[in-house]
């Protein structure tokens, strides 16, 4: 049922497409668990509903402000797990709150991963989920990394589409609450097996919860400013760094709470003596620089076993070179590469990206007492960040069609 965590070859390999005949054979075998009692591979269609009476999305058009992942939509997605007997039927009920047995190994373990998701809807009113395939195969991984049970991507995928479905009233017009409005939606799995002891879980439940929201950062045309301090690091190689667990956000909390107190909202995450660069709080990171006869290189992190791999960070990888026409390398960059080209001129641009924030700009970087990189990204002409940000912006709320916008 149950398999180890993925090679290190598979580790530096981008997201796959949703695809289940695509995963390896001991993933697929384990798959086969979602929906074996049901005939056909069914499961989709044996989902259950029974909605609310009462649904309260109008509370969103009274809304002027969203606080990120405050607020939530009416129904919730459910489906249990037990060994021995698989996965039970998928339910779409209220949104209410869970039953969890004071020993559940999520409580104590930390047996608990999940996803970040948008759906946008467009001046054309259709809601567009942005490349769900690749959360869905991300997920996948991440499950199996804990020891939790594997399911089919592409049934879960239809059963979260059907609750989005349900839901749809809470996706935020386009221009309701300005640049950077969506419906964030949050899959998660963990082991609620309520016995204390090391071992893996033998019940599960995964479940799919939705928030409208504004952007993650109060104000996105506003550069981040971080904090570089090698003394705590994010993640190690062997590690669990390049999976969405929860554990992983649990660490770093002290480290970002400081560097709030010293006016920075974020954290640059470094690792190792020669203080390579990793991620910029909870996202991927970018540089640009410039090259010899004006020529330029967008720079992020390989994916080596250190670093998420970001649905949005490989978005960007993949329309850098066709947006801006400039050189893209995954590389590993250090603060002493950051500071030689800084001190060069040549550090033009540094942005984060993910699926909370989008795309956020970069001003400075405060590398522990040593000094403070002032990093011109606002000033450029026509900022590579804002390029980036405005094409996949064009995607997400169908402005422009693309395979990546996944109609509902």
């Amino acid at each position: 049922m149950f398999s180890g965590p993925p090679s290190a070859a598979s580790k530096a390999d981008k997201i796959q497409p949703c695809d289940d005949e695509s995963l390896s054979s001991s993933a697929a075998a384990a798959a086969q668990g979602f929906f074996q009692q049901h005939t056909g591979c069914r499961l989709f269609a044996d989902l259950e509903k029974e909605l609310t009476e009462k649904p309260a999305w109008d509370r969103l058009a009274g809304s002027s402000s969203l606080d990120f992942g405050s607020m939530f939509t009416d129904h919730m997605l459910t489906v249990q797990w037990s060994f021995g007997q698989s996965w039970g039927r998928p339910r779409i009920g209220p949104l209410k709150l869970l039953e969890l047995h004071p020993a559940a190994k999520v409580l104590h373990y930390a047996t608990s991963v999940f996803e970040g998701m948008k759906a946008f809807r467009g001046s054309d009113g259709r809601v567009r989920l942005f490349r769900p395939e690749l959360n869905m195969e991300r997920m996948l991984g991440s499950a199996e990394r804990t020891c939790l049970p594997a399911f089919s991507k592409r049934e879960l995928l239809a059963c979260i589409k059907e609750l989005l479905r349900v839901d749809r009233a809470w996706v935020p017009q386009e221009c309701d609450l300005g640049d950077g409005c969506s419906l964030y939606l949050r899959p998660t799995l963990m082991g609620t097996t309520g016995t204390l002891g090391v071992d893996r879980p033998r019940d599960a439940l995964l479940f799919v919860i939705m928030s409208p929201v504004q952007s993650y950062f109060e104000d996105a045309t506003t550069a981040v400013h971080l904090l570089a301090d090698g003394r705590y690091i994010r993640s190690s190689y062997g590690g669990v760094g390049d999976h969405k667990m929860a554990c992983n956000y649990a660490a770093p909390l002290r480290i970002q709470e400081e560097a709030k107190k010293l006016g920075y909202p974020s954290v640059l995450w470094l690792h190792g003596e020669d203080a390579r660069i990793t991620e910029a709080g909870t996202m991927n990171v970018f540089f640009v620089l410039e090259l010899s006869k004006g020529e330029r290189e967008l720079v992020t992190p390989p994916l080596d076993g250190l670093i998420l791999p970001g649905v949005y960070r490989q978005s960007v990888i993949e329309l850098g070179s066709a947006v801006a026409n400039c050189k893209v390398s995954e590389r590993v960059f250090t603060m002493q590469d950051l500071v030689k080209a800084s001190s060069q001129g040549r550090l033009l641009e540094a942005f984060g990206t993910g699926t909370a924030a989008s795309i956020a700009p970069i001003g400075s970087i405060h590398y522990k007492d040593r000094c403070t990189i002032e990093i011109p990204t606002l000033s450029q002409k026509a900022p590579l960040y804002r390029q980036l940000h405005q094409s996949l912006s064009d995607i997400q709320f169908g402005r422009v069609a693309h395979e990546w916008a996944d109609i509902v």
